[in-house]
């Protein structure tokens, strides 16, 4: 049966005041959980007596499980209420997290992972959920606002997890986090507006309709192709900059990694701004100047591989470049599909965001492994391929 027979459109309340910044901060503490092990795989490596790029795979894992967390748990955002479902990922995600920090092992460090990577999409619950409790003309901003909190928390995780693993340990990011994600469980069940399901359908026709929204709508498959690229590249650099850092290049700890994290962070004040700018100028616009700078960030973060003081200075600023152009894409990505179907937004977005997390995932693996053989020059390498893959099928587009 075609999808606007089966689904509703329904009144949905408005977005109270001040409930933005705490679904911004929402965004932030659940997207943590996925980048904080970046930081600190040196440290498991070095406890669990495992080489580094075998820690590595945690970090691996817990992206393929955000993927499939978003490809099984987001489409019930159309189905169910928000506030039971946000509430009860965010407890699970709490208990896998609790796992992960007491795991005696490797093998049940990536299974914890994984699962925590399972049930911590609540951000991609709560971003389509907010666009549709706003008018059209601020989805932009919005959707800017909250990715700034989503932001935010990936880049301030690694300093989180850098610093506090170097002088406790690597487990107690994991222990510390699980209290946080508890914490936020238990002030959304009071803040989360009441919101109204906007789809009667079975689970297993919630599932089957990302395929076929990607089968449908040629925006939605060119916004997804653009996000995974660019995504790839954006977690070849993060991953692999742990390597470089703790080796003889610059032989430092991981709380380096955090402060380069902190600096990068600057990038969660642009996403507003680029919202805005969709608003105005449209989507494709934003986009085609976010490839531009994600490949210029290559060519600054090619320098790092020489080392000392000016290498540290380049690898900060192209990962700040890099961590502007990946989100503010993201922004005109996702203003670009939640335009399509409001009544499949949640649907949508995970098509779009199963399909930048698979690719994310392609580019921790291969991040690793190209450092392996090629040093800091073959990742940056890794990082200007993406970015041109996306930008040819954006040129294309646009001819």
């Amino acid at each position: 049966m075609p999808e606007h027979t089966t689904d509703r459109t329904t009144e949905q309340p408005a977005l109270p005041r001040g409930a933005l910044l705490v679904l911004s901060l929402a965004c932030g503490v659940a997207v943590a959980n996925i980048y904080f092990p970046q930081a600190i795989s040196t440290l498991t490596a070095a406890d669990l007596g495992v080489p580094p790029a075998s820690a590595a795979l945690a970090v691996t894992a817990a992206q393929l499980g955000y993927a499939a967390g978003i490809f099984l748990l987001v489409p019930l955002g159309d189905r169910l209420p928000h506030r039971p479902l946000i509430v009860t990922l965010l407890t699970l995600t709490a208990a896998g997290l609790l796992a992960a920090g007491t795991a005696p092992s490797l093998p049940v460090l990536v299974g914890a992972s994984a699962a925590v990577g399972v049930t911590t999409v609540v951000p991609q619950i709560i971003i389509p959920m907010a666009a549709g409790l706003v008018p059209a003309e601020r989805r932009g901003a919005v959707t800017g606002t909250l990715l700034s909190g989503l932001i935010g928390g990936i880049l301030l995780a690694r300093t989180f997890s850098g610093t506090l693993g170097e002088r406790l340990g690597w487990r107690a990011p994991y222990l510390v986090a699980a209290a946080v994600t508890l914490a936020l469980a238990a002030t959304l069940t009071r803040t989360l507006p009441t919101t109204t399901p906007t789809s009667r359908e079975r689970y297993p026709t919630l599932l089957a309709a990302p395929l076929r929204l990607l089968r449908e709508e040629p925006d939605l498959r060119r916004s997804c192709l653009y996000q995974a690229t660019v995504f790839a590249g954006f977690s070849a650099a993060w991953t692999s900059l742990t390597l470089l850092v703790t080796r003889p290049t610059y032989d430092r700890g991981a709380q380096t990694v955090g402060v380069i994290g902190l600096v990068g962070a600057a990038s969660m004040f642009c996403t507003p701004f680029a919202g805005r700018l969709v608003d105005r100028r449209g989507p494709d616009t934003v986009n085609l100047v976010c490839m531009l700078g994600f490949l210029a960030s290559a060519a600054v973060l090619l320098p790092g591989a020489h080392g000392g003081t000016i290498g540290l200075i380049t690898v900060s600023a192209g990962l700040l470049l890099l961590d502007v152009a990946v989100q503010s894409g993201q922004v005109a990505n996702q203003a670009r599909i939640f335009a399509l179907r409001p009544e499949a937004r949640a649907r949508l977005n995970t098509a779009y965001m199963t399909c930048a997390f698979l690719g994310g995932s392609a580019g921790s693996w291969l991040g690793v492994r190209t450092y392996d053989h090629f040093g800091w020059p073959g990742v940056t390498g890794l990082v200007a391929l993406t970015g041109v893959l996306a930008l040819t099928r954006h040129l294309l587009h646009r001819s």
